[in-house]
């Protein structure tokens, strides 16, 4: 009896572990596709999973941060969501391909419409173009608001800390390294290195090739001459054999 109630606590304990870590990891990302390089431009799926078994989710909200504003954020459209741009003006212009930008966006909405909504165990992305990526972080906090049919609100607004297990995290776009060439000057550097590589090993095989040819003429020279020699030294040897067999005669 007490081992199959130690059994049974055992595994009443295992399952709630189990549901807590999913509830935990269960919450709202920002997920590139590709590379979100700092300095460049990046598409982003803003994933939102529902975390309730009773209610649907009919509203998501994405903020922006302030101190790296973004000139440009573009949404996708996605059936059966009404998006929203929000711009604010800053503080300090932002200079983007020689022009001065005064305002920034700050925020996105999207509100289900009609049936759509994001149901119990079901989970939506909504795409995000945006550029110019900053280049003087690492990585971008893009605190997000979930509303529910219920009324019920989450806010996924808790920056990240070392070592710390949050809540409600704000999702977080991690930035790559910047290149070289944001508009593929890397590419190009790259085909004129090879180009120029092809040039010189062209160069040295026709070299080869010249040398070679040289070579072979020598050769050729050089064979004939001693053909000529051997001829002429076969000649002289006949005739000295015939002047010898006339002076035994004689």
């Amino acid at each position: 009896m007490n081992v199959s109630r130690i059994a049974l606590t055992g595994g009443i304990a295992l399952s709630s572990v189990v549901l807590l870590s999913g509830t935990a990891f269960a919450h709202v990302g920002v997920q590139p596709q590709g590379e979100a390089a700092k300095g460049g431009y990046a598409t982003v799926n803003v994933k939102v999973p529902n975390e309730r078994d009773n209610a649907s989710t009919i509203k998501v909200e994405v903020n922006f941060p302030a101190d790296h504003p973004l000139a440009s954020v573009m949404p996708q459209p996605v059936p059966g969501w009404k998006s929203e741009v929000t711009k604010s003006k800053l503080a300090k212009p932002l200079e983007l391909h020689g022009k001065s930008i005064n305002e920034a966006v700050t925020k996105v909405t999207w509100t289900a419409e009609g049936d759509a909504k994001i149901g119990p165990g079901q989970f939506q992305q909504f795409p995000l173009s945006l550029g110019q990526l900053p280049e003087d972080t690492d990585q971008l906090v893009i605190k997000a608001i979930q509303t529910y049919d219920n009324n019920e609100v989450v806010r996924w607004i808790e920056e990240p800390k070392d070592g710390a297990e949050l809540q409600n995290p704000a999702p977080v776009l991690k930035l790559s390294a910047a290149s070289d060439d944001h508009h593929g000057g890397g590419a190009k550097a790259d085909d004129k290195a090879g180009h120029d590589d092809k040039a010189k090993d062209e160069a040295k095989g026709d070299k080869a090739h010249t040398e070679s040819a040289a070579d072979s003429g020598s050769s050729d020279t050089t064979a004939r001459v001693l053909g000529v020699v051997g001829i002429l030294v076969g000649v002289a040897g006949v005739a000295f054999g015939l002047l010898a067999g006339r002076r035994r005669s004689a």
